[in-house]
């Protein structure tokens, strides 16, 4: 079990660990209503640092981006971020990720913790232009601050005008003390914010002076649970449950990061699903009555046939409902449609709903 440069920190917390993308990771510290309600309408500080960073460099640095992922990498510029993914040649999606511009040579790939090796060895056996290639996974931290008051809580720490970073764009800048560290106006909460990039030997400063400067914004360390609950609220697919190596961005909803204005890796096979569109898709749904959907859970039509599977499911926090996400054939896919969740013995009603399920 791998720990991260705060696990010490999270446990003096109090913090419940729990293994997670083979990390110990914090969970939960006061719990996950409390966690949850602060992120949505103070700010709260999670510590993500099991996340992997590779470096992606050199004149060939885009050539090799374009080749494995979706969406268009030459529309970034220095200081722009894009969510993307990267596809297999099945149709199915070996990640998804962030794609960082630090100039057109050089490139930040941000990818999921339990797929670090995978995603490197995918991206390495596509590197036939000799690209340079550098895992950093291990070297640095990441930190996201999240929540409406985050802008207010954090601009103490940085000289820079945090207030001045759109959405989905990143500064390299002094932050707590530290010279040069990526503050990315980033996150997968949906209550903006920021994450934070950093050496694993900087990060406990950055994470005690953003404790100490966030303290009158009510600022709380917030742990996996919460912010399980929170991308969910926004619909934001959870690789491994949401979208894995067998499902296809067009499927997951995901057709508006995949270009065809560029060929990459199963683009053509992916171009005539998009024409003859997807058999099932993504839905998102909200319980009628009481009952909480769970990942597993089989989704039903109106005769009590089984025409689906929940991927993830909850109790919403903001909302006060059950809510979720499933995939079923497209032709019973559409916004107002009823179904049902098989919760134990009971088939409770469903109704199909538009993205986000929070609002704001």
């Amino acid at each position: 079990m791998k720990n991260t440069a705060l696990t010490s920190i999270h446990e003096a917390l109090g913090a419940k660990m729990v293994p997670f993308a083979g990390y110990n990771m914090p969970v939960s510290y006061e719990g996950v209503t409390i966690e949850h309600e602060t992120v949505r309408k103070d700010v709260g500080v999670f510590d993500v640092s099991h996340m992997g960073e590779f470096l992606i460099s050199g004149p060939n640095a885009l050539e090799l981006i374009q080749k494995v992922s979706t969406n268009d990498a030459s529309k970034l510029t220095d200081g722009k971020a894009q969510y993307s993914c990267l596809t297999n040649t099945e149709g199915g999606i070996v990640d998804d990720l962030i794609i960082y511009c630090l100039n057109p040579e050089k490139y930040l790939l941000v990818v999921n913790a339990s797929n670090i090796e995978k995603d490197w060895d995918w991206i390495s056996m596509h590197n036939t232009m000799e690209a340079d290639m550098k895992d950093l996974s291990s070297e640095y931290s990441l930190l996201a601050i999240q929540g409406p008051k985050a802008v207010e809580a954090m601009q103490s720490l940085s000289p820079y005008d945090l207030s001045s970073i759109k959405f989905y764009n990143f500064v390299v800048e002094e932050f707590a003390g530290i010279e040069n560290v990526i503050i990315s106006a980033t996150g997968y909460t949906g209550s903006g914010g920021f994450e934070i990039y950093c050496k694993n030997s900087e990060v406990e400063q950055v994470w005690n002076n953003v404790l100490e400067a966030g303290k009158e914004f009510g600022i709380k360390p917030i742990g996996l649970a919460a912010r399980d609950t929170l991308r969910l609220e926004m619909g934001y697919c959870l690789y491994g449950n949401d979208i894995d190596d067998t499902t296809s961005p067009l499927e997951a909803g995901l057709g508006w990061i995949t270009k065809f204005t560029k060929d990459f890796i199963n683009s053509d096979a992916l171009k005539a699903q998009k024409a003859e569109g997807p058999q099932r898709k993504l839905i998102a749904f909200e319980i009628e009555d009481r009952g909480i959907p769970r990942q597993g859970y089989d989704i039903l039509d109106e005769a009590g046939n089984t025409i689906g599977i929940i991927t993830s499911g909850t109790m919403s926090p903001s909302l006060n409902k059950g809510i979720g996400l499933g995939y079923v054939p497209s032709n019973m896919s559409g916004f107002g449609e009823p179904i049902y969740i098989q919760i134990r013995k009971k088939a409770v009603k469903a109704t199909i709903v538009k993205l986000p399920f929070y609002k704001g």
